[in-house]
């Protein structure tokens, strides 16, 4: 039996949506699955390097690994009028060139603040670091991603949304893209798409039983916040949304890299469906 890693962040949203495989709900003839958390830019960087099959990806990175890995269209976290937080001291005024904390380079939520502001110093760190940072004053400010959007220390408060930055460089009402996976193109064409049929049917099945799931990970102390806060959180990045990506999904992805493009961050302008897994294959090798 073949063994596959998938690698996932460690949020609760990741978590969830992998863990029915994990809990032997889901499973792939002939495949053994197994798991590993790192956070998000360690994640980014390792695709980056080519290390794991199968990847958690910020879909900023995507353009920069897109001759490599495809990407899939499940597990997807986008945010509706909320997203990851630039946060700091209540009543700090802050300056054109504040100090800030960002969770990587390679982030989506990094990429739009570079560009919303082009004079800030920034310092890279993991995320759960960021919250500690701006309160012992390390930084001026910090962007919080994750859960810990809804769990912050109340002596701080929003400086501005990402959703907010996100729709003054749209200039539409679009999803934000946060993050997504990706799976090496060199594995054989039609392993891959039985990859993302069982992927996309794990995150169905999570969201069919999501109070017994929830429940679950709570019990095993799988995620890092409590009962409510988890119900709360995958209603915002593991939800009906997360399952496959919609026609207004794949625009607003085509935005991002389309603004990522203009403000010199990519080499080329990418078109995520030209970049997906071809899932006719099966269907014409069938007929």
């Amino acid at each position: 039996m073949k063994k596959t890693l998938i690698a996932h962040s460690p949020d609760a949203d990741d978590i969830f949506m992998y863990y029915a495989i994990k809990f032997g709900w889901i499973s792939m003839d002939g495949t053994q699955f197994d798991n590993i958390a790192k956070d998000i830019q360690t994640l980014n960087e390792d695709a980056l390097n080519g290390i794991y099959d199968i990847v958690a990806i910020s879909f900023a990175l995507y353009p920069h690994i897109k001759e490599e890995y495809a990407l899939l269209r499940t597990a997807v976290s986008f945010g509706e009028g909320y997203g990851p937080k630039i946060i700091k001291k209540k009543g700090v005024v802050l300056k054109k060139n504040f100090k800030v904390a960002l969770s990587g380079k390679n982030t989506t939520n990094a990429m739009l603040f570079r560009i919303k502001f082009p004079q800030a110093r920034i310092s890279y760190m993991n995320f759960l670091e960021i919250e500690q940072a701006v309160l012992e004053g390390k930084v001026d400010a910090g962007v919080l991603i994750h859960e810990s959007i809804l769990t912050y220390n109340d002596t701080l408060e929003v400086e501005i949304e990402m959703w907010d930055i996100w729709q003054e460089l749209v200039g539409e009402n679009l999803p934000l893209p946060l993050g997504g996976m990706a799976i090496r193109r060199s594995l054989p064409l039609n392993k891959a798409i039985e990859y993302e049929a069982t992927l996309t049917k794990a995150v169905r099945v999570a969201r069919e039983h999501k109070e017994r799931l929830s429940k679950m990970l709570l019990e095993r102390d799988l995620v890092r916040i409590d009962a409510s806060t988890l119900d709360k959180y995958l209603e915002l990045y593991a939800n009906d949304d997360s399952i496959t990506l919609s026609k207004i999904q794949y625009k607003a992805i085509d935005k991002l890299f389309e603004i990522g493009y203009k403000n010199g961050f990519y080499d080329t302008e990418v078109k995520i469906e030209d970049y997906l897994i071809p899932t006719e294959y099966k269907e014409l090798r069938n007929s």
